[in-house]
């Protein structure tokens, strides 16, 4: 697997991660900030799922094109 992916699979699911954790943050804080970034903040979430799994198999498909090699 090319160092690029080895990068970017961790960085992924890092983002993935941290913003589903302040999105749920959001959600049980409650008040304006809850109101104001959690919708947000998990709509986030999904598009950087989406991007993670592209990477994901991105790095599958580049591993096996070149495994034969």
């Amino acid at each position: 697997m090319p160092p690029i992916f080895r990068i970017l699979i961790p960085l992924a699911l890092a983002a993935v991660a941290l913003t589903l954790g302040v999105g749920i943050y959001a959600l049980f804080r409650g008040g304006d900030f809850g109101r104001s970034y959690s919708n947000k903040l998990m709509r986030l979430r999904v598009l950087l799922q989406f991007s993670a799994i592209l990477i994901l198999v991105a790095a599958y498909a580049f591993t096996r094109r070149h495994a034969g090699s």
